[in-house]
């Protein structure tokens, strides 16, 4: 009998939304018990995360194998960390029930969250990152500032190195010589390969707010727990490039009602389960939608309009 080759656990990375939400590299492990990873355009190589933030959604799925519970986690940079609990992590649904009564009376609560790496491929290749959560507990002011502060020094880090790889060849020794840590030149050879050119000052603002609201003072935490806002918690300067992207995406109009782009969506689907989840919300953000508005039309089309049906978690059809 051959000896199965074990590998140790991952170190759960600090990051934030913003850079993980970006990425679209998922890097398959070679064997049974070998790690995956979703590589970002910085070259993290995310097997793991502690992330945390404000609850901003939260929800349970009933399916044919029990409960999955969904949310998302709005951290400082403004971008969404989207995390899931499957029905076989039972040890966690006493938590998540908990969690989900104070949500839905309408309770706003600081998180941190250690989750795995997963991600889903449509079927014209749009990658969904998200993780499935490992542990997670609320937590007080400074035990999020604390993160805050480590997520920071991780990204600035990450940051730094990619720098320094813009004059050097893609290789190990020319990375290497151009000073890019040891642990680091793996995801960046990867991430240089398959991303293509980008401007990394976004992830430079997100840094700046996060690191400002950890020095301010809780006022400025107060506000993002209590921000129904779909924006950033701090200001942003008008001609940073935050500020150009948002105005890119208000600009950007949606094609039609989104509630037709989900049914027509469903009607060409040639699965006898139905579409997938994923699929559908990839064709309202490519209609212009954003991922929230269709994830709520989605739901509104379930549960209050009745006209699509979930037979199997996570497929829709129409409902005749």
């Amino acid at each position: 009998m051959m000896n199965q080759v074990r590998f140790g656990r991952q170190s759960a990375i600090r990051i934030f939304a913003q850079e993980y939400s970006d990425s679209n590299l998922p890097l398959e492990g070679v064997g049974e018990y070998a790690p995956s990873f979703i590589i970002t355009k910085l070259g993290a190589k995310v097997n793991r995360a502690l992330f945390g933030g404000v609850i901003d959604r939260f929800e349970r799925r009933e399916g044919d194998n029990g409960p999955t519970y969904s949310g998302h986690l709005r951290d400082a940079t403004g971008g969404v960390h989207r995390f899931q609990i499957a029905p076989f992590q039972p040890e966690l649904h006493a938590d998540a029930e908990e969690l989900l009564a104070r949500f839905e009376s309408g309770d706003r609560f600081l998180m941190m969250m250690i989750g795995r790496a997963r991600w889903f491929e449509s079927d014209d290749g749009g990658i969904f990152t998200s993780f499935r959560a490992e542990e997670f507990t609320t937590v007080e002011r400074s035990v999020y500032v604390n993160w805050l502060v480590e997520a920071s020094a991780a990204t600035l880090r990450r940051l730094d190195a990619y720098n320094l790889s813009l004059e050097s060849e893609n290789t190990n020794e020319s990375l290497k010589s151009a000073g890019v840590p040891a642990d680091l030149i793996e995801g960046m050879i990867l991430a240089k390969n398959h991303y293509s050119s980008f401007d990394p000052e976004n992830y430079k603002v997100g840094v700046l707010q996060s690191l400002s609201m950890a020095l301010s003072s809780n006022s400025e935490i107060e506000q993002m727990i209590t921000s129904t806002e779909e924006s950033t918690v701090l200001e942003v300067p008008e001609n940073s490039p935050q500020m150009k992207n948002d105005a890119v995406k208000s600009d950007s109009k949606p094609t039609g009602d989104v509630d037709d782009v989900i049914l027509n969506v469903i009607r060409s689907s040639s699965n006898p389960d139905g579409m997938p989840y994923d699929s559908i919300v990839l064709a309202c953000v490519e209609a212009g939608f954003s991922r929230e508005s269709s994830e709520d039309a989605i739901e509104d089309l379930r549960d209050i309009k009745c006209e699509i049906i979930e037979p199997r978690f996570g497929f829709f059809q129409i409902l005749d």
